[in-house]
């Protein structure tokens, strides 16, 4: 099946590159659309691709099935978190970060919404990063989809196989509308307010849910954290009354400028604001949860279900610190281990977005892999095995097409632990990241390939 799949992208390649290959006015018009529909990095258009990517029905569900399965698993931590301060102390919060996660949201589930970052090779994939906090991304599908909608091999190709496209904006508006609930809140069609700082590189997504939203019947106002007011009753902004707080604010990025007198935060701890996701959601969010999930340490916490999938799906992880621990059952000292293996692991700031502070030890003079190691100790930081991740060719235009062999990182987003398509991000480096320079397309899933 994989063999079948391979083939009929290949071919559909062949045709994309001869039929556009100097087609400046389709060029011109794509990243033309990709203006209009807030598809933008900064001022980048993030798709420069002539086609999505395609997963098998098999491999999606897979994928997805298994994703499930670790957002339960974070569940677990979160809550053991919250009981057990070794575990909480294991993840490195801050005192404010923990005094925040200690307040009761309202709601059961710890994430309404949440991405996993993955890699795959052939038929095997391993999560690396929970982003559990404020994941990125939700409105590309439909405005990639848009975009893509104007090449006519495209159109040709879906309408000759039988094939699902995502609706991830849909079920985060469900979600948060259902999370409301629980919440408590009594409004049909409560007021929604996205806030994050204002001019951030990702704020053109917020204009594209925006305009879902509210042709859904929801109000909607993008919003910074310096507008908000609290009365006592009801969180402001300005004279609008906000009952849906969607945070794509970084929590440690807000609790580094803001302390517990912002209006905010006032009216989240008096319980009188719905937010989605919550500052719980932190104690998922830290990398270190990696090390909890992959140390035998730990294996108490979890189903043997959650631990078949955590072996077969979370790379080796541990904590950089000055200790012992097992690494293939046998025992490791382990900064003498990094120090030796450095073309298998790479370090990671344990709170951190963007590729920022990675250091992949393959690409790494020894030297420098010294160096950082030590940063690492001083600060905090994981350690993660290195995994495999394959490239694929994608048409790529410019000023002309051409077929790149490029790194494929599909990241599933989850809402209330359910899986619906998911984050696409290419690049030609190891770091494969929209921040880092490199771009995103639409997830087709093949039903009959």
């Amino acid at each position: 099946m994989r063999e079948h799949l391979d083939k009929t992208i290949d071919k559909l390649n062949e045709q994309i590159y001869e039929t556009y290959l100097s087609d400046t006015k389709l060029f011109s018009e794509l990243n033309k659309i990709q203006a209009e529909l807030g598809l933008l990095y900064d001022s980048r258009p993030t798709c420069p691709f002539l086609r999505p990517h395609f997963l098998s029905r098999s491999q999606y569900d897979e994928i997805a099935n298994a994703a499930e399965t670790i957002a339960e698993a974070f569940e677990i931590l979160a809550l053991a978190a919250l009981k057990d301060d070794e575990i909480l102390a294991r993840l490195d919060l801050t005192e404010k970060e923990k005094r925040m996660a200690r307040i009761n949201p309202g709601y059961d589930k710890l994430c309404v919404t949440s991405r996993l970052d993955t890699f795959v090779a052939g038929n095997n994939f391993k999560f690396l990063e929970y982003n559990a906090e404020t994941p990125a991304g939700v409105g590309d599908q439909m405005q990639i989809e848009i975009v893509l909608s104007h090449i006519p091999k495209i159109k040709d190709f879906l309408a000759e196989n039988k094939h699902w496209r995502p609706k991830p904006h849909q079920l985060l508006l469900q979600s948060l509308f259902k999370t409301y609930r629980e919440f408590g809140g009594r409004k049909d069609k409560p007021n929604v307010a996205i806030v994050d700082w204002e001019g951030v590189s990702t704020e053109s997504e917020f204009y594209i849910l925006k305009e879902y939203f509210e042709s859904m019947g929801f109000k909607t106002l993008i919003a910074d954290p310096d507008e908000l007011e609290y009365d006592g009753g009801k969180l402001h902004a300005g004279d609008f009354e906000i009952d849906v707080f969607y945070k794509r604010i970084i929590i440690h990025e807000f609790l580094e400028k803001f302390d517990e007198n912002h209006p905010f935060v006032r009216a989240y701890s008096d319980g009188n604001i719905f937010m989605a996701n919550s500052f719980r959601t932190k104690l998922a969010h830290k990398k270190a949860g990696f090390a909890i999930l992959t140390d035998e340490k730990y294996n108490r916490l979890f189903t043997p279900n959650q631990l078949e999938i955590i072996r077969k799906h979370i790379p080796w992880t541990r904590k950089v610190e000055d200790c012992k621990t097992k690494f293939n059952d046998r025992e490791i000292n382990l900064l003498e281990f990094l120090r030796r293996e450095r073309e298998t692991f790479l370090l990671k700031p344990n709170d951190d977005y963007g590729g920022k502070g990675i250091t992949l030890g393959w690409e790494t003079s020894q030297s420098d892999w010294e160096m950082a190691i030590a940063n690492a100790l001083q600060n905090s930081f994981i350690v993660q095995e290195r995994v495999a991740i394959e490239k694929k060719l994608f048409p790529v235009f410019a000023e002309k097409v051409t077929i790149e062999e490029l790194f494929v990182d599909f990241d599933p987003f989850l809402f209330l632990n359910k899986v619906e398509g998911g984050l696409v991000r290419l690049s030609s480096s190891s770091l494969v990241n929209v921040t880092q320079g490199g771009g995103q397309t639409a997830l087709i899933v093949l039903e009959d390939i």
